[in-house]
C-alpha cells in the first residue's frame, strides 16, 4: 500500500501516523531517538508492507501490468490502490478525504522534527501537491506516476501504465476490494 492506506491504518493515532509516513526513510532497525508510538508506527508500516506483498490480490494485480511494467509492477499497484481507496474513501471513512487529508497533513507538520531529512523533503511535495486527495482521481494519479519516473530516473514513464489500468479497471478494482476487506480485518482495531 503506499501512502494515503498506510496513514488510513494508522487508526487515528498521531504516533503511529508519523512513524507509518517516515518507515520507508528509515532503514534498518536503527529506531534510537524516536518515540515508542513512532517505533511502532514504523514496525506497523512494515507489517503492512509485508501483508501486502505476500497477499494473493495484490500479487495477481501486478501481474497485470507485467508486460510493460514488470520491474515496477509492485509500486503501480501499491499506488493504484491507494487510487481505489481515495476515490471511495467515505466508503471506508467517516471523515470526507478532504477532511482526513487536511487532518493528517497537519500531523506531520507539527511533527516534522521526528521526520528524516528525505521525508521531509517529500512532506512538501504531499503537501504542495495535495497528493492524497490527487490520489482520488486519474490525473491526479497520472501526475504522481510522472513525478515518480522522474524520481526514479529508470527511462520508464509510469504515467503510461494508466491505459493498462484503464484497460483492467473492473478487475483491479475486484482485486482491491477482496484485498481491502481482509487488510482492514487484519489491521483495524476498532
Amino acid at each position: 500500500m503506499n501512502y494515503l492506506a498506510h496513514a488510513y491504518l494508522s487508526n487515528n493515532n498521531n504516533d503511529l501516523l508519523i512513524g507509518n509516513f517516515i518507515a520507508d526513510h528509515v532503514r534498518g532497525n536503527v529506531l534510537d531517538g524516536y518515540p515508542a508510538g513512532i517505533v511502532e508506527g514504523i514496525k506497523l508500516h512494515r507489517k503492512i508492507d509485508t501483508f501486502t506483498d505476500e497477499h494473493p490480490m495484490f500479487r495477481k494485480s501486478k501481474r497485470i501490468f507485467y508486460d510493460d511494467f514488470e520491474k515496477h509492477s509492485g509500486i503501480l499497484v501499491d499506488i493504484y490502490f491507494d487510487y481505489f481507496l481515495a476515490k471511495d474513501f467515505n466508503s471506508h471513512s467517516n471523515t470526507p478525504l478532504k477532511e482526513f487529508s487536511k487532518n493528517v497533513y497537519s500531523v506531520y507538520t507539527e511533527n516534522i522534527g521526528y521526520l528524516p531529512e528525505t521525508s521531509a523533503r517529500f512532506l512538501s511535495y504531499v503537501i504542495k501537491n495535495n497528493i492524497y486527495e490527487s490520489y482520488g482521481n486519474i490525473e491526479g494519479i497520472s501526475q504522481v506516476l510522472f513525478h515518480l519516473s522522474h524520481r526514479i530516473k529508470h527511462g520508464v514513464a509510469l504515467q503510461d501504465s494508466v491505459k493498462v489500468l484503464n484497460e483492467k479497471l473492473p478487475e483491479m478494482q475486484a482485486n482491491f476490494d477482496a484485498f481491502f476487506k481482509d487488510l482492514k480485518a487484519e489491521f483495524i482495531h476498532d
